[in-house]
């Protein structure tokens, strides 16, 4: 049985070579791109970029992203029709971490939910504050600051 040789990322890329030079990648050439909803700050889904996603995404207006499992570039809602349109990008302190904040049309979720990030809650903002509560009094306390909501 043959195997099919996969699609390899380009060994270059348009990318501005003074951010090409900023940035930290993984050992596989990626940095996580989180794609935030412009006006609500709603965190929507985590892609992967390489140089050339991330260049194609600066130059285009549309998110790019790099598939880690089909090993080929994706464009947010070519085949689903949920469009990611750019609003601005941003490198993390560390520049390993791209920030998109988009105006997302539909779904950002493959589940077609609005986000990938509302099915799998592990701790919800009331149950947080509950816990938090006590250790973010006595931090205040020690601190000489006023505790929260004072």
């Amino acid at each position: 049985m043959t195997s099919t040789p996969e699609p390899a990322r380009p060994a270059s890329s348009a990318l501005a070579p003074e951010i090409a030079a900023r940035l930290k990648r993984s050992a596989d050439g990626l940095v996580p791109a989180i794609a935030q909803q412009y006006d609500t700050g709603e965190v929507l889904m985590l892609g992967w970029m390489d140089d050339e996603a991330l260049h194609r995404t600066l130059t285009t207006g549309r998110c790019t992203y790099w598939s880690r499992s089909r090993r080929e570039y994706w464009v947010k809602g070519d085949t689903s029709g949920h469009y990611q349109w750019v609003r601005s990008v941003a490198l993390d302190c560390d520049a390993d971490t791209v920030l998109v904040k988009v105006d997302q049309v539909g779904a950002a979720c493959h589940t077609g939910a609005r986000t990938c990030f509302d099915a799998d809650v592990l701790l919800t903002e009331a149950a947080a504050a509950t816990v938090a509560a006590p250790a973010t009094d006595a931090a205040a306390a020690d601190s000489g600051l006023p505790a929260p909501g004072q």
